[in-house]
């Protein structure tokens, strides 16, 4: 007996005059043996993880924005270490105010002269080594970027999958729901068996009840395709989705059928800490805890006093009776003196150091909350291969006896229709859980993959995370 759409059903049994009895027993063969069907492939190819992962990353923005960041970060380093620029001075000194004759007196002179400020003891290397500290920890902000950015595309990915093949169920499912509401009004018809008037209506309300879950599930899809568009960065969802409809099968796709499977990374309790003491994220903090105490011994050095040298050289015209006057040459050196420190120095070394302590906590809070993550994905990976041997070795095969087991008792006039929509509804149930428990399983794996360093292994997109960053 072939898998019969309702109309045909209802048509077979109006033609042949079958009994309904007959008719069931064809549609428990067909519900038994007939091979899922699946919708359609798309006719544009879909997106794969790998390749939504790759236009993420090449589109980021701000990963663009970062690396302009370091660029000005570096020169700015580079022109710390510079000098300030010399200062120059000319002018006319001792001028006469009674006749404004440049040789009546002999201190009168054309003067010309250049002052350099020395900075504070090793300010300008202090301060170069400052801005490299700060520059150094960009690379590791991208790192830790990128692996945010994979992490939020495989998961947002996966939770489109995850509708996508939900909806691919319902649609699996549906007919044979049709069919079961096709035989009640058959059975109610004809008066064949137990089925009455209100198993009718149930079957009908458990068929309007699928088609607004088919709609709560299009909802999630089209909110994990936008949100993967975004990620993307491409400006056009609509260029590779189109939405999957309740009655047709061969609508398109946005992503691949088939689950990409990852391993879960290699971690023992006892190497965790060390780690995760490696990750992007702690480095970057680092780095800036080397900077705040660069910072620190640069506030020092205002304990130093700064030197002005000045040097000059002044023309002097020959006197009224031609006598030759000397040309003068000037050498100075000022500084001040940082005697009163109470109210600017120490309060300066003061920040400093608190700044320190400061983006230390910061450290030692990121380290302790990267901890309890893991921590919690591990667990939560554990429970979820527990459920997922639990569903796989138990729950499906004991649902799908639970129904076939209750329609064979309603087809023998035994059983309750009610029984039959409720082991159909719960066996569809278990079968959506079960991709579920599948699909929350893979997002658990790649949150861990974030964590470390050495969990290339799913993918080649991270490798820059262990090798130092592109573009250095």
């Amino acid at each position: 007996m072939l898998n019969l759409p309702a109309p045909l059903f209802a048509a077979v049994r109006r033609q042949h005059r079958l009994p309904s009895s007959v008719l069931v027993a064809g549609f428990i063969a067909s519900l038994l043996f007939a091979a899922p069907s699946y919708p359609a492939q798309a006719l544009s190819s879909p997106l794969l993880l790998n390749d939504a992962i790759h236009k993420a990353l090449e589109n980021d923005p701000w990963l663009k924005g970062n690396q302009q960041q370091q660029k000005a970060i570096e020169a700015k380093a580079l022109a710390a270490r510079s000098l300030p620029s010399p200062m120059m001075t000319l002018g006319i000194d001792n001028l006469a105010t009674d006749s404004f004759e440049f040789n009546q007196e002999p201190m009168t002179q054309l003067k010309v002269g250049v002052s350099q400020m020395l900075p504070r003891g090793n300010s300008l290397y202090l301060m170069n080594k400052k801005l490299s500290q700060k520059g150094q920890a960009l690379p590791h902000q991208r790192q830790d970027h990128r692996r945010k950015l994979i992490l939020n595309v495989r998961q947002t990915w996966l939770d489109a999958y995850k509708a996508q093949e939900s909806l691919a169920l319902i649609a699996d499912n549906r007919i044979l729901f049709e069919q079961l509401v096709d035989i009640a009004q058959s059975k109610y018809s004809s008066a064949v068996g137990a089925t009455r008037q209100q198993d009718v209506v149930r079957a009908q309300l458990e068929l309007t009840q699928l088609d607004d879950r088919v709609i709560a599930l299009q909802q999630q899809q089209e909110v994990s395709l936008y949100r993967l568009s975004e990620l993307i960065n491409d400006g056009n969802v609509q260029s590779f989705y189109s939405p999957i409809g309740t009655e047709s099968a061969a609508n398109k796709y946005l992503i691949d059928r088939t689950l990409p499977q990852f391993s879960p990374p290699p971690i023992s309790s006892t190497n965790t800490t060390a780690l995760l003491s490696q990750h992007p994220a702690i480095l970057a903090v680092e780095q800036h805890i080397s900077a705040s105490q660069t910072d620190i011994a640069l506030a020092e050095q205002n304990y130093k006093p700064q030197f002005d040298l000045n040097l000059s050289y002044g023309y002097r015209e020959d006197a009224p009776n031609g006598m030759e006057r000397a040309d003068f040459f000037s050498i100075k050196v000022g500084f001040d003196m940082p005697v009163f420190t109470d109210k600017r120095q120490d309060q300066e070394l003061n920040s400093a150091v608190s700044t320190t302590e400061f983006i230390k906590t910061d450290k030692w809070l990121l380290l302790r909350k990267l901890q309890a993550d893991l921590e919690s994905a591990q667990s939560q990976l554990q429970r979820l291969d527990e459920r997922q041997q639990l569903y796989q070795n138990r729950l499906l095969p004991q649902m799908r006896a639970q129904s076939e087991a209750s329609l064979n008792a309603y087809t023998h006039d035994v059983g309750d229709f009610a029984e039959v929509m409720r082991s159909r509804i719960a066996e569809l149930n278990t079968h959506i859980d079960h991709l579920s428990i599948t699909v929350d399983r893979q997002k658990t794996i790649a949150q861990l993959d974030y964590f470390f360093t050495a969990a290339t292994h799913n993918t080649d997109l991270t490798k820059n995370d262990s090798t130092g960053d592109e573009d250095e």
